[in-house]
């Protein structure tokens, strides 16, 4: 199942992609896509059976009609950092040993295509394509064996990083990592079952047409049981929290001179079977 979430911020209503690629509103079903939908084994075969019987009569979704983030109120964003080796050497960091764990703030939440807000004062907006975990069923203290019956599915995340925030307001990444529209999400929020192997899947990120992110996630360091079973430890995992795995190799910060965004600049980004995004930089007008 590929859900969806659209229209204006703060009013999106719940829909879903077709298998013939349609989007339809399925405001009818009776429920968005919330942590109690999420954390329900039973909601998403009773939203198969109910599209059976009524996919034909919901509306279409207009084509231009603003997606938002298919996820609507995670309890956190937990990030993990330095999880593909490339990327950790292009940051001049030791691959770990552990996972690298920091929180981006919920209210950097925004949709899939709207624009990337460069914060006042920034220096160094950059850019990261990552495979998203969402959490369906409540994980606490979970086994590496038992860790992918807590995943609901999986979404594009580009997490966006002020670098300057990141690493010389007091090295604490959150500062980072949190501004409005800092986590895009989407276009669709894809269920397990439709990803035979979440772990080789391409995913990749161009800016301005150019290709600068192009890897797979096998070259994860920690894969997706491992995070889920590791943060357990730490914390609860709640219906509709988001797990961001990390970024491979290619981001601003690591080339050579570094480069960021800038006003107009366009990022594309997308992984397989998940779908495209596309956000358009734009600076703060506060």
């Amino acid at each position: 199942m590929k859900l969806i979430r659209f229209g204006n911020v703060g009013q999106e209503k719940p829909g879903v992609i077709t298998s013939e690629g349609k989007k339809i509103d399925c405001s009818a079903f009776g429920s968005d896509w919330t942590a109690d939908f999420l954390g329900d084994d039973s909601k998403l075969k009773e939203l198969e059976e109910w599209l059976e019987a009524n996919a034909a009569d919901c509306p279409e979704i207009s084509a231009d009609a603003r997606l938002g983030s298919p996820v609507p109120f995670p309890s956190k964003i937990i990030c993990v950092g330095l999880n593909y080796s490339l990327h950790a050497k292009e940051s001049g960091m030791a691959v770990p040993e552990q996972p690298v764990l920091f929180m981006k703030a919920t209210s950097a939440l925004s949709g899939p295509f709207d624009p990337i807000v460069i914060p006042k004062n920034s220096k160094a907006t950059d850019w990261e394509v990552e495979l998203a975990i969402v959490i369906g069923k409540k994980a606490n203290y979970v086994s590496e064996e038992d860790a992918m019956d807590h995943v609901f599915g999986y979404v594009v995340h580009n997490d966006v990083s002020e670098r300057d925030f990141q690493l010389r307001h007091g090295g604490q990444w959150l500062k980072g990592k949190s501004a409005d529209s800092f986590a895009p999400l989407g276009p669709n929020l894809v269920s397990k079952d439709e990803i035979a192997d979440p772990h080789n899947l391409r995913l990749w990120l161009k800016v301005n047409g150019e290709m600068l992110q192009d890897s797979n996630t096998s070259d994860l360091v920690f894969n997706i049981p491992q995070l889920v079973s590791h943060i357990s430890q730490y914390m609860s995992l709640l219906p509709g929290d988001i797990i961001s795995t990390g970024t491979p190799a290619g981001v601003g910060m690591g080339l050579k001179p570094p480069r960021y965004l800038k006003a107009g600049d366009v990022v594309e980004l997308g992984i397989d079977g998940l779908g495209v995004s596309k956000q358009v930089a734009e600076d703060y007008q506060g």
